[in-house]
């Protein structure tokens, strides 16, 4: 039986608390959505912020929504060397330890002390999916990614839960370097 899965490349984006949303915005702002997003619940919020870092700064970074216990940017490898902050590759959520950037929204700043990651490539599973296939929530797998200049990916996480729906993350340096899209499909080889 073929393991196959939809791919959604991850551009740059940020995760934030209601904390810092209002320190961004103003008190008691809401986010607002622009699209939603692949997994149940999530979505692509109208707002952005400008994130600065040692050597340079992005403007308008995606934040998506809904507020999160903790604010954290996920950028690419590409992105990091961009802005001068040495990102780790980690999970998300993991980011004990991690670098912070500071944040500029239209009512205020945020310095952030730590969140700065490059996220672990993963596939979010259904608890069904899961099962079907015999795949154990952090178990590691190996995954070929189709498109113009196809590659195997090692070190894939899988995350299983109720609340997810089937989809693999990678971010764009990656989508890139196999010529993949959002939309594309992959397919668990081991």
């Amino acid at each position: 039986m073929s393991k196959t899965v939809p791919v959604g490349v991850s551009a740059r984006h940020i995760h934030l608390t209601q904390e810092h949303i209002e320190a961004l915005f103003g008190q008691g702002y809401q986010l607002t959505e622009f699209k939603p997003l692949s997994q149940p619940g999530q979505f692509a919020a109208n707002e952005t912020v400008a994130v600065v870092g040692s050597k340079g700064q992005f403007d308008k970074v995606r934040i998506l929504g809904p507020a999160r216990p903790s604010s954290q940017l996920e950028i690419s490898r590409t992105d990091s060397f961009a802005i001068g902050v040495k990102a780790p590759v980690r999970e998300s959520g993991n980011i004990d330890g991690t670098p912070g950037v500071l944040l500029k929204g239209p009512a205020g700043e945020v310095q952030l002390e730590q969140g700065v990651i490059i996220a672990a490539r993963h596939i979010h599973f259904h608890t069904s999916d899961a099962a079907k296939w015999g795949i154990q929530d952090k178990q590691m797998l190996k995954v070929r990614l189709g498109g113009e200049r196809g590659i195997v990916l090692e070190n894939v996480v899988a995350r299983v839960s109720d609340s997810f729906a089937l989809d693999m993350h990678i971010d764009t340096d990656e989508a890139n370097a196999a010529g993949a899209n959002n939309g594309d499909t992959a397919e668990i080889v081991e």
